[in-house]
């Protein structure tokens, strides 16, 4: 069977699932608009402020919608987090303070917060520095939560709990809000002072309800992933009760100063067209997802998540087993992205990772991932870690090219 009698079919399958898909888009959509037409939303709101960025209008009314989309009491969306890595720092040291313990419950947290724990590196400033505490709970062999180590985990001193919603460069299911629901109950039984922060990286609009809205008390993620609809050129957000906001606002910012400064010059109106337009990239790429799933199967390799199944986040994760097949299946999908097709990935250290990256991502906004883009560490099984994808009829163009650069599993 040829790549494209291979997509086709895929196509045909898939199409009632990208039906449910087009009706969540139209669910989170709505609760946009819902937030627009509440905060009476004008052209007034897109005018910059410079400087110290008081009385930033539109900021303030950014703020006010991305809390009400979030289900939470307030929020703080700003272009000076330079990642989704900042602005969960912001919130860990906002909160956390010297004896205090923070608790890791679905494994080891994504590589780029290691040195922010205290996990790797020295003399930065990170969390064991100061004198807070890292335990985690390990997932159980087959890769998902254990609730029963979960449910005695929470010590007196465990005054944070660290959520990461999405699979990171692990091989594990991703969390559903259903599961993130239950972990807030579990930890809220043992200790209900315990603040639950969860990692909403590439999990933003999968379903109808963020965290925030099912009992968590803070989330963070970067605004050039999901929430950013693809034009965000930069920033990140926290999102939950108003008091953990301000105190890791005061973090970004300085005591004193908090959510009230950082001025947002003229972008204003390309965070509230992000958020816009965000609902409809993620379905367009969960459709992806399904398709590389699907057809990457088809081809004898081991896929997470599996091709039918719920989508949990933006991520699709394809074990190619081959440093040699990794680097072949990221170049084919750098050559058919629209922005620097002529360039060739190669293996290279990343600031915050570990191991070597190879990382295909030809994207409008530089580091975004929310165009097509394909990426993963040197380091065996040799999975490809998909995401974004603005529309899936560009993800079929590149997988046709993918299928031919890695061929048959074998």
């Amino acid at each position: 069977m040829t790549s494209l009698d291979l997509l086709s079919k895929a196509e045909k399958v898939l199409l009632p699932i990208f039906s449910g898909i087009d009706a969540q888009v139209k669910q989170n959509l709505q609760k946009i608009l819902n937030s627009f037409r509440e905060h009476r939303v004008g052209p007034h709101h897109f005018a910059g402020v410079s400087g110290y960025g008081h009385d930033d209008l539109g900021r303030e009314t950014l703020d006010a919608v991305f809390a009400a989309v979030m289900g939470a009491e307030a929020a703080a969306v700003r272009v000076q987090f330079v990642s989704g890595t900042h602005a969960i720092a912001s919130a860990l040291y906002g909160v956390l303070r010297p004896g205090d313990e923070l608790l890791a419950v679905v494994g080891a947290p994504y590589d780029t917060l290691e040195e922010t724990i205290g996990l790797r590196g020295t003399h930065q400033g990170s969390l064991k520095e100061f004198g807070i505490d890292y335990r985690q709970v390990e997932l159980t062999t087959q890769g998902t939560v254990d609730w029963q180590a979960l449910a005695s985990a929470v010590a007196p001193k465990t005054r944070m709990v660290l959520i990461q919603r999405s699979c990171g460069y692990s091989w594990r299911e991703s969390l559903a809000i259903a599961d993130i629901q239950k972990i807030v109950q579990s930890v809220k039984a043992q200790n209900p002072r315990t603040v639950c922060l969860v990692d909403n990286c590439y999990g933003e609009f999968i379903e109808p309800l963020e965290p925030t809205a099912v009992g968590a008390d803070l989330i963070a993620g970067s605004l050039i992933k999901n929430p950013g609809g693809t034009i965000a050129p930069a920033g990140g957000y926290v999102a939950g009760k108003a008091d953990l906001v301000e105190a890791a606002a005061c973090r970004l910012t300085a005591p004193g100063i908090g959510r009230s400064g950082g001025a947002t010059f003229d972008q204003n109106r390309l965070l509230f067209q992000g958020l816009f337009l965000a609902p409809q990239m993620v379905g367009e790429a969960m459709k992806g997802n399904h398709l590389t799933a699907y057809v990457f199967e088809q081809l004898g390799y081991r896929i997470n998540p599996m091709p039918l199944a719920p989508r949990r986040d933006t991520i699709q994760g394809i074990q190619l087993g081959s440093p040699e097949k990794l680097i072949a299946f990221c170049r084919a999908i750098q050559q058919h992205s629209p922005v620097g097709s002529y360039l060739e990935p190669v293996p290279a250290e990343m600031p915050g990772y570990e191991s070597q990256l190879v990382m295909a991502g030809g994207t409008f906004i530089d580091g975004s991932t929310s165009e097509f883009s394909a990426d993963g560490p040197l380091r065996e099984p040799y999975i490809a870690f998909c995401q974004g994808g603005t529309h899936w009829t560009h993800v079929a163009i590149a997988l046709e090219a993918a299928i031919e650069a890695v061929g048959e599993a074998g």
